[in-house]
């Protein structure tokens, strides 16, 4: 998916990272450039200098043929107007707003072209995640003491994992499977544990990518 955000704020860096993580085309609009600056440095997403308030910095940004919008600055203003001509003057499908204050919740519905609203005080990147709908498998956390990735996947019905024992599927070297929750109960599976529909699993890595780690419990079973 081409996906625009705009704010880098923690929410929106953090989704810039997840999203474009996963494979997706991402472009950050910030209008402060000493933000900008601290972002630079890497080519896992498009910066983009300017207001994301201004439809010409929107349409040079690529809103014209985005997927999803992402309204994620600190400001409830700005992000209700960003949704509204990301809706109405580019007609993007997907259209995403942070809200900084409860109290203007209720401002957040399809009258401004919000699709989700996502509170502020929620868990910004897990419900990111969830909302877009853009991926089923997601660095959760980097355990930075102890050198290690945590990384979440949801089985799928079409998942060639689905039915195959743990000591079956080829994981890395250096991934481990630390707990898979089944129906909402954790649990330390062993090597024979097999795999079932809406299991999620946590898998502790130091090295392997995210999309690895897709691959491993998401790729489509050809007999499926």
């Amino acid at each position: 998916m081409r996906i625009l955000i705009a704010g880098a704020g923690r929410l929106g860096e953090q989704a810039a990272y997840l999203l474009s993580g996963v494979g997706h085309q991402i472009t950050v609009i910030e209008r402060t450039r000493g933000r900008l600056a601290e972002l630079g440095g890497h080519d896992l997403y498009r910066l983009v200098h300017g207001d994301a308030c201004e439809p010409r910095v929107l349409e040079e940004a690529g809103a014209l043929t985005a997927d999803l919008v992402l309204a994620a600055t600190g400001e409830d203003e700005d992000n209700l107007v960003i949704a509204l001509l990301a809706k109405r003057t580019f007609a993007v499908p997907r259209v995403l707003a942070r809200v900084n204050d409860p109290d203007n919740a209720w401002l957040f519905d399809d009258r401004w072209g919000v699709d989700v609203a996502l509170p502020a005080a929620a868990p910004m990147v897990s419900l990111v995640e969830e909302a877009a709908g853009a991926s089923d498998t997601i660095g959760v956390v980097r355990l930075a003491a102890a050198g290690v990735n945590l990384i979440e996947t949801c089985i799928a019905d079409t998942s060639a994992a689905v039915g195959r024992a743990l000591a079956d599927l080829p994981l890395p070297p250096d991934a481990l499977v630390a707990a898979v929750i089944h129906e909402g109960r954790p649990a330390v599976p062993d090597a024979a544990y097999r795999l079932r529909p809406g299991d999620t699993v946590l898998v502790l890595t130091t090295t392997t990518a995210e999309s690895v780690i897709h691959d491993v419990f998401q790729s489509a079973s050809p007999s499926r």
